[in-house]
C-alpha cells in the first residue's frame, strides 16, 4: 500500500496455522490431527491447488512417509516406481565414464527408494489431511507476518485486487488475518516470510550462510523401447566443467515418461554463465540425446534448492512458530534428497506443538522441535554428508569426490566425520565475480527438438500472473540494475533467471531494465543470486504462478 492507513481485516483463530502445502506442511497437519483430532489446523497454499507449485526430482526415500502413514501402500499412495537400476557417470563432451557403485557409501544407494511426482504425492497427502479434518485453502498466498512484538502471531492471506501501483482497485479484497497459537512456516526454499523471520530474529547467527542451487526440470515422453522403468542416472562434469558445480538427474518414471533435471550450484563466479543454456546444451550429449531423440517434452519448471546442509540450518523455533522443510534447509545434497527430511520435520514440529497445546501453552518457543531435529533422524542424515558441498565449493569436483567420499564413508561406519566441519564462506550473491575478469560464453542456439528457448519452455510450466497487479519482484533501488549491475557484472539477471523474466533493452535513451514478471516460475534464484541483493521476491496475489500438473 502506498499510504499508511491501517487496513481493517477480519481474523480467524486456529491452534496451528501452516503456511505451505508441501510435504513438510502437510505432514505436520496430518500428524497434529493424528495426535489430537480436536486441534484446529489450517494449511494455506499459494498455488491454485495443492501440488501446483511443487517441483522436485524426485527419488523419494520413504522413511518419512513410513513414519507418518505406515500403511501408505494400502491407501493407494501414488508411489509405485521402485528404483531398479542406479547409475553414476562423469561426462565429457563426447563420451562418459561410469563410476562403479561399490566405492559409494551405502547412504548413496537408492535401493528401496521410489521415483515419484512429489506434486501428486502432495495431492494425495492433502486428501489424507482433509479426511482427518484439516482445513486447506489453496490460492491463498500468505503475504505478511502478523507480529505481536517479536512473536509471530499469524499471517495475512488472500489479499487481492491491488492495482499496479499498489493501491486498492475496484475489486480489492483485503484478505484475512489467520492467527495461530503456533505458526508453521513451510514455504519451501527462500520463502518470503521465512526470510523476514530469519532476518528480524537473527536466527542464522552462529550458523553458516545458506547455500543454494538452481534446479531445472523437464518431463519427456520417450520411445517405449528406450524407456526402462525404475532406472536412475546421475551425472557430473560436462557441460559445466570448471565454470560451476552441479550435475544432472535422469529418472525413468512411468508411462514412458522420463524426468530430466539439471542443477547448477549458485556460488559460481562467472556472471556470463547461463544456467538454463547449460541445461539445454546438456541434452545434446550423445548419451542423453540418444534417449530423448524421437520423444517430446511435455512439462518444464525450475526451483531453487537449499544446499547449505548441516552447517547452514538456522535456529528452527522462535516465539510463536517454527521453520519446516526447505524453509529450514534440510536437503541432503549428495543424495539429492530432501522430501524425507521435510516430512520428518513436519512430524517433529507437530509432536512438539501438540505437547505444548496439551500443557496449555501458546506463542512460546517450541525448543523440543529444535532438539528433535538436531538430535534425531534428520541430524543423522545430514551430519554424515556435511563436508561434501564446502569441499566442492573450495576445491572442485574431483577433490570433492575423493575427500568428500572418504569423509562420508568414515561417518557412515563410525558416526564421526574425520574432516570435522568445513565452513561455507560467502553467500552465493557475494560469490559473483566482476565481468571484467571473464569472457562471455558462446552458447549454441536451441534446435527446437532437444533444446528450446526459455520462453517456449516457460509455456510448458503453465505459469500465469494477472498483469494488472503490482510486480511481485521488487527492486530496493530501481537504478541499481543499470547503474551498478550492468557495468560491473554485465547484469547477470538476464542469464541466471530460468524463465526470461529479466531483460536489458536498448532504447534511444540508453539501456533499460525490464521485468517480465508474468513469466516468473517462483524459483527465487533472483532473490538469491543478484550480486547487489537488490531484488526482493514477494508473493503475487491469489493462485498466480506455475501450474505444474505432475512435477
Amino acid at each position: 500500500m502506498t499510504d499508511q492507513t491501517p487496513i481493517a481485516r477480519e481474523s480467524m483463530e486456529y491452534d496451528v496455522v501452516i503456511v505451505g502445502g508441501g510435504p513438510s506442511g502437510l505432514s505436520a497437519a496430518i500428524r497434529l490431527k493424528q495426535i489430537d483430532p480436536e486441534i484446529q489446523v489450517v494449511v494455506l497454499e499459494k498455488g491454485s491447488e495443492i501440488g501446483a507449485h511443487i517441483l522436485s526430482g524426485a527419488v523419494l526415500d520413504p522413511s518419512g512417509l513410513d513414519r507418518l502413514i505406515p500403511d501408505w501402500r494400502d491407501r493407494g499412495a501414488p508411489i509405485q516406481t521402485e528404483v531398479t537400476d542406479d547409475n553414476f557417470y562423469v561426462l565429457g563432451e563426447a563420451g562418459e565414464v561410469r563410476v562403479p557403485n561399490w566405492p559409494m557409501p551405502p547412504l548413496m544407494n537408492n535401493h528401496g527408494n521410489y521415483i515419484v511426482s512429489m506434486g501428486n504425492v502432495c495431492r494425495w497427502l492433502a486428501e489424507q489431511a482433509e479426511a482427518l479434518g484439516v482445513e486447506i485453502f489453496p490460492g491463498m498466498a500468505a503475504s505478511q507476518i502478523v507480529w505481536d512484538g517479536d512473536r509471530v502471531k499469524g499471517v495475512v492471506a488472500g489479499e487481492m485486487g491491488l492495482e499496479a501501483d499498489g493501491t486498492p482497485g475496484p475489486q480489492y479484497e483485503p484478505g484475512m488475518e489467520l492467527h495461530g497459537k503456533y505458526v508453521f512456516i513451510a514455504e519451501g526454499v527462500r520463502g518470503s516470510l521465512a526470510k523476514e523471520i530469519i532476518a528480524r530474529l537473527d536466527l542464522s547467527k552462529g550458523h553458516c550462510p545458506q547455500k543454494f542451487g538452481l534446479g531445472m526440470k523437464e518431463i519427456w515422453e520417450v520411445s517405449p523401447e528406450k524407456f526402462q522403468k525404475g532406472r536412475v542416472v546421475h551425472t557430473m562434469g560436462w557441460p559445466l566443467g570448471s565454470n560451476a558445480g552441479g550435475g544432472s538427474f535422469i529418472y525413468h518414471f512411468e508411462n514412458n515418461q522420463v524426468l530430466v533435471g539439471f542443477v547448477v550450484h549458485l556460488n559460481y563466479e562467472n556472471p556470463y554463465l547461463y544456467p538454463y543454456a547449460e541445461f539445454q546444451r546438456f541434452k545434446h550429449h550423445p548419451m542423453v540425446a540418444d534417449l530423448l531423440e524421437g520423444g517430446k517434452r511435455v512439462a518444464y519448471g525450475a526451483r531453487a534448492i537449499s544446499e547449505g546442509g548441516w552447517q547452514s540450518i538456522p535456529e528452527l523455533s522462535f516465539a510463536g512458530g517454527v521453520l519446516l522443510g526447505c524453509s529450514a534447509g534440510l536437503v541432503n545434497v549428495p543424495r539429492i534428497k530432501g522430501n524425507h527430511n521435510a516430512m520428518i520435520s513436519g512430524i517433529e514440529a507437530a509432536e512438539a506443538a501438540a505437547a505444548a497445546l496439551k500443557e496449555g501453552r501458546e506463542g512460546d518457543r517450541l525448543d523440543a522441535y529444535d532438539a528433535a531435529v538436531r538430535g534425531g533422524e534428520i541430524a543423522k542424515d545430514l551430519k554424515k554428508v556435511r563436508n561434501v558441498k564446502p569441499i566442492w565449493s573450495k576445491l572442485g569436483l574431483w577433490p570433492s569426490l575423493a575427500l568428500g567420499g572418504f569423509d562420508m564413508w568414515v561417518a557412515n561406519l563410525t558416526g564421526w566425520n574425520p574432516l570435522g566441519t568445513w565452513k561455507h564462506g560467502k553467500t552465493d550473491a557475494q560469490a559473483t565475480g566482476k565481468a571484467k575478469k571473464f569472457k562471455p560464453i558462446d552458447y549454441p542456439k536451441p534446435d527446437g527438438k532437444l533444446s528450446f528457448d526459455r520462453l517456449t519452455n516457460v509455456a510448458f510450466s503453465f505459469t500465469n500472473h494477472e498483469e494488472s497487479q503490482p510486480c511481485h519482484l521488487r527492486l530496493k533501488d530501481p537504478s541499481v540494475p543499470i547503474s551498478v549491475n550492468l557495468p560491473v557484472y554485465a547484469e547477470p539477471a538476464q542469464r541466471y533467471c530460468p524463465a526470461g523474466v529479466y531483460e536489458v533493452l536498448e532504447t534511444p535513451e540508453g539501456p533499460k531494465f525490464q521485468i517480465n514478471f508474468q513469466n516468473c516460475v517462483h524459483c527465487k534464484t533472483c532473490d538469491i543470486k543478484d550480486p547487489s541483493q537488490n531484488i526482493v521476491w514477494t508473493t503475487p496475489q491469489g493462485a498466480d504462478g506455475p501450474n505444474y500438473p505432475n512435477m
